[in-house]
């Protein structure tokens, strides 16, 4: 932890522009409100991240349950699986306008507010378009407060970028296996009811949030918030072509193999395992070791990334553990359950690398503004089939030999686009030539 902090402040010392004087900006300001809002940033920061997929991963708990209890058949199941990317594509986008119109921690505290109200909604609005509407909603403040959270921490903590960020990634795998492991037992414990089981979390959102209402008040504490960053952001004003550049694209496509692998995990991994005689307990607590993964290496990925000029090896491995998952989930999903489940939590890691990836393909702040939202939007958009065609193939195959096939069959390309997007190259001199 503390060699990750080192290095991300050596590296945030040497790619800082000279113009920068933080001392100023510093004694502008009060030292005692800046300490106590430096403070409930960082719990803000956690409890965001905590809420970040337990609406997803404690769906995928109960899917059996929630399908049962709403009629629904295997092709709307895999629409619900679907709606997290096309929820974090619609409206993620909108999130940079949103933050410079009424500033990212009212966007935030909005955002967790709109996921305790769907997650306190959808069990009991009635009926799957009732139930799909209402996880819209938690959905489109999940999506909100993904994009801006990288803003915050950058924002508040410009000399601790590597170590913030592994503190959200920690909290984010662990509100994942989180929900993942305890719903089913939750379940249990209040009765048996799906819908008992699911409203819970809305709780944890509730209480996220608390420590953003005293920043919104308080808007002026955000170091750089009312007069460095709209000059800066004017200052880093010409835009690329990100479009024309290959190794954009190919992160995005990368970024966006990686998230169906993830979006399919969460919503149907749970099944596949309840399918091959697993009890729902004991698949629940499979699907949080698969989530769980990304707790030590949020860390570990990131950090040895950044010292390979070129990310190809590591996406490599994380492309084969998938396959071997796939490979062992079709021939022995009860029998060696614990083994697939470790397997693709590493695979699933991309998601980290990809991040890194798109931090290091930029040489500008503004290149990286620009290739992150190209990449994410692009890949959340491209994510989207996926877990609907794992549905339809689930049902009208009786299966699921042909889902896992199609999983497997999506690592290859997976590793392929990874490989060039993991070249020592960046968007601005790729546009330049």
């Amino acid at each position: 932890m503390m060699g990750v902090m080192a290095s991300e402040e050596t590296r945030t010392t040497m790619t800082s522009p000279p113009t920068d004087r933080p001392t100023e900006s510093t004694t502008a300001r009060p030292p005692a409100p800046r300490a106590w809002a430096t403070r409930l940033v960082v719990v803000g920061i956690v409890l965001t991240a905590l809420n970040l997929r337990p609406a997803i991963t404690s769906l995928g708990a109960l899917l059996e349950e929630v399908r049962d209890g709403l009629g629904m058949s295997g092709s709307v199941a895999g629409l619900l699986t679907s709606v997290p990317p096309l929820c974090f594509a619609v409206f993620g986008v909108t999130a940079p306008r949103l933050a410079r119109r009424f500033g990212p921690a009212a966007v935030v505290c909005a955002g967790m507010a709109a996921i305790a109200a769907g997650l306190a909604l959808r069990p009991f609005i009635g009926g799957t378009a009732g139930f799909l509407a209402a996880s819209a909603l938690a959905l489109m403040g999940i999506a909100v407060s993904n994009v801006l959270m990288p803003v915050i921490v950058k924002r508040w903590f410009p000399d601790r970028v590597g170590s913030m960020t592994g503190l959200y990634s920690m909290a984010l795998a662990l509100g994942t296996s989180l929900a993942a492991a305890v719903t089913v037992p939750m379940t249990d414990a209040l009765g048996g009811s799906w819908k008992s089981g699911l409203v819970v979390w809305a709780g944890l959102a509730a209480a996220a949030v608390l420590p953003w209402i005293p920043l919104v008040r308080a808007r002026g504490t955000a170091p750089g918030s009312a007069e460095q960053a709209p000059a800066g952001a004017r200052q880093e004003a010409p835009a690329l072509r990100i479009t024309r550049s290959r190794t954009a694209w190919a992160l995005a496509v990368f970024f966006g193999l990686q998230a169906t692998a993830a979006y399919i995990t969460m919503g149907w991994m749970a099944q596949i395992f309840r399918d091959a005689g697993v009890a729902a307990g004991t698949a629940g607590l499979l699907l949080a070791v698969t989530m769980v993964m990304g707790v030590p290496l949020a860390f570990v990925i990131p950090r040895l990334a950044t010292r390979l000029p070129h990310q190809g090896p590591i996406v490599v491995a994380l492309g084969v553990c998938g396959l071997a998952g796939y490979a062992g989930l079709y021939l022995a999903p009860a029998g060696g359950a614990w083994a697939w489940a470790v397997l693709l939590g590493i695979s699933n890691c991309a998601f980290p690398l990809a991040l890194t990836m798109v931090g290091m393909r930029a040489r500008t702040g503004a290149g990286v503004v620009q290739l992150s939202a190209f990449s994410q939007s692009t890949g959340y958009l491209l994510s989207i089939p996926g877990p609907l065609l794992v549905g339809v193939l689930y049902q009208h195959s009786g299966g699921w030999g042909l889902p896992l096939a199609l999983m497997a069959g999506l690592m290859i390309p997976q590793i392929a686009v990874g490989i060039l997007a993991g070249r020592n190259r960046t968007v601005e001199d790729e546009l330049a030539g």
